[in-house]
């Protein structure tokens, strides 16, 4: 349910009938670290639906109502039921269903903010949802208490930055090397290739794997895949585009490839998502 991102709260008019979702930028200290903070509660009843296509945003979920039912790449089942947790980075489509008495403040780490924040290997995180204590331990319990207290979006998104903050300044540095390839990729729009940034660093492939799996929570060659779709999904929605020639400039062997894609990392072809824009 994208947003634009504003500097100060700023509600989705659109569907205030239904739930109510507030975004914030973050502020100056938290810039490179986390993309933008959301407030979210359902104001009727009701049963709702939502796919999240393959990102770059590492998501930490605060809840103090019902838990969301959450699926990766299928329909969530019975099991699948999560309030307060962390989720790493999906190469795939996330299906989130609501039950009308979700309330919970998230907030959306890059993978290097995340690296930092949570300061444990992001391979943990990696294709799964992690409860709230296992990843902050009585730190996230008082937390959450403080956030489920607040008086309002504005008081709460004070205190989630302030906590943040706080341990961020704490936190180590991620390894130069790996902040180094994850720029590259993201600045070639996923179209460098691996050798090249294991020769550009002096080490082999293997090694650059593990150690890059384990800061930013996938190798390189599927953080790449993520960033070229999501550079094909911001073309497709310019005028003028034709899926051919989005092939192209994203580097896809040819419009084939593309598609293959578009499925597994949004779970649609794109034209079916053509179709529903």
């Amino acid at each position: 349910m994208p947003v634009e991102m504003q500097h100060h709260d700023q509600p989705d008019r659109s569907v205030a009938d239904r739930f109510e979702m507030v975004r914030r930028a973050p502020g100056s200290q938290l810039q490179g670290a986390v993309t933008d903070l959301c407030g979210y509660r359902e104001t009727a009843s009701g049963r709702f639906r939502n796919v999240e296509f393959a990102s770059l945003t590492v998501p930490l979920v605060i809840s103090f109502a019902e838990p969301f039912a959450i699926g990766l790449g299928k329909d969530p089942g019975d099991n699948d039921r999560f309030a307060s947790f962390a989720a790493g980075l999906y190469a795939g489509p996330v299906v989130i269903e609501s039950f009308g008495g979700a309330c919970c403040v998230q907030v959306n780490f890059t993978p290097l903010g995340a690296c930092r924040f949570f300061g444990l290997p992001m391979s943990e995180l990696t294709d799964r949802m992690v409860g709230l204590d296992d990843v902050l331990g009585l730190e996230g319990t008082a937390l959450r208490e403080r956030l489920g207290n607040a008086r309002d979006w504005s008081a709460r998104f004070a205190i989630a930055e302030t906590f943040v903050a706080a341990r961020l300044a704490e936190a180590r540095e991620t390894q130069a090397e790996i902040a180094w390839a994850y720029d590259r990729i993201i600045v070639s729009g996923g179209r460098i290739r691996v050798s090249s940034l294991a020769d550009r660093l002096g080490w082999s492939r293997k090694h650059l794997l593990g150690k890059f799996s384990d800061a930013i929570g996938v190798g390189p060659k599927t953080l790449s895949r993520i960033v070229r779709f999501n550079r094909a999904l911001g073309l497709s929605r310019q005028d003028n585009c034709s899926w051919a020639d989005i092939a192209a400039d994203c580097g896809y062997a040819d419009q084939a490839h593309l598609v293959r894609e578009f499925r597994d990392l949004a779970g649609e072809t794109p034209t079916m998502l053509a179709a529903r824009a």
